[in-house]
């Protein structure tokens, strides 16, 4: 039955993967000599190179290369739904969120970073309209923090933004975990639903150690940066357990140093595996980025005829645009490719 249902969709997961850039090519672009270069060189790929053909060079920003390959990342995930069947629909359908939640933060950047531009998403419109409950080129035009909110009224993400609205001034970082903590509770909740069994095991994996990975990092950022009471981190954490056990976050969580931290986290399943590297603390987000793309590879040639296919190249994908900014903002700021290098490998 899955041979039967994902031959095709599998077939064309694995001509779009054929088009995404390789290591070497990451290293050829690392040793060019300005960011007009590194562009017109993502110009000659196959899977960039109508997007940067009519590239502006008076707009090689940051913000606008990134507007360039969110519409790849987008136009992506046009070509593998208008591939699927019904039931692959509703996976990418809610796939989609991650999306919408990903703009909604960069829109939260702005506003608390008091930046005045708002975010041009109006290139987008058509394809939001077809996947989107949301306005997001409106959202993206909102100046303040109330009128971000007031634009989310009526939309699932209005709750999570507003329901500890009255407890005390609220950071960045409260706002972005509790819509993460949205999209994942509705991720775990939903996938049994609309995934076969196999299937389930299989996006379980994916998402439950996505799941504990965040818890990890949460944790730690709670310890570092905000000395937070175990008390408060309990709270922070996400409901859902994976490989990790309750006593090993209780260890993570109560611990008085980033010392005592790294000992507990050494000793969980993830601190276990055989590509960490604990001569020295290791980096809890280049950490988890390394095990998850480990994770989500593996998935997707172990399981090409189950839902694995699409999520593992959406992943893809997504870590591809992340390598293209270190890599491009590394040329920008003068460092060796050497130095580029490992910094794109740690996305």
């Amino acid at each position: 039955m899955g041979l039967l249902t994902y031959s095709g969709i599998t077939a064309k997961v694995r001509a779009m993967e054929s088009r995404l850039l390789t290591e070497e090519q990451f290293q050829e672009m690392a040793a060019l000599e300005d960011v007009r270069s590194a562009a017109d060189y993502l110009k000659q790929q196959p899977a960039y190179e109508t997007i940067f053909s009519g590239l502006d060079d008076t707009r090689l920003h940051r913000g606008y290369i990134e507007q360039l390959l969110a519409w790849s990342e987008y136009r992506d995930f046009t070509k593998l739904y208008r591939f699927s069947n019904l039931s692959q629909r509703k996976f990418l359908d809610l796939y989609f969120m991650h999306y919408e939640i990903t703009i909604i933060k960069s829109v939260l950047r702005n506003v608390m970073g008091g930046k005045t531009h708002s975010i041009d998403l109006s290139g987008f419109q058509q394809f939001f309209d077809r996947h989107s409950s949301v306005d997001l080129v409106k959202l993206a035009q909102a100046e303040s923090l109330e009128e971000l909110i007031g634009r989310l009224e009526g939309s699932s993400y209005y709750k999570p933004v507003t329901s500890y609205q009255e407890e005390k001034a609220q950071t960045l970082f409260d706002y972005e975990f509790r819509l993460d903590l949205f999209y994942f509770q509705t991720m775990w909740k939903t996938k049994d639903k609309i995934l076969t069994k196999e299937e389930q095991k299989v996006i379980g994996q994916c998402f439950g150690s996505r799941l504990d990975l965040l818890n990890i990092q949460w944790i730690y950022r709670s310890i570092k940066y905000y000395m937070l009471p175990a008390a408060k981190i309990y709270a922070l954490l996400i409901p859902v357990k994976y490989k990790l056990k309750t006593e090993q976050i209780r260890h993570m969580a109560e611990a008085p140093t980033l010392d005592e931290f790294f000992a507990a986290l050494k000793n969980t399943y993830y601190g276990k595996l055989p590509q960490v590297d604990w001569s020295e603390p290791p980096e809890v987000e280049a950490l988890s980025h390394q095990i998850l793309n480990r994770i989500y590879c593996g998935t997707g040639r172990r399981h090409p005829y189950t839902m694995a296919v699409l999520e593992s190249y959406l992943y893809a994908k997504e870590l591809e645009q992340r390598k293209i900014i270190a890599t491009i903002e590394g040329i920008r700021y003068g460092l060796g490719a050497s130095e580029i290098i490992a910094m794109a490998k740690k996305q």
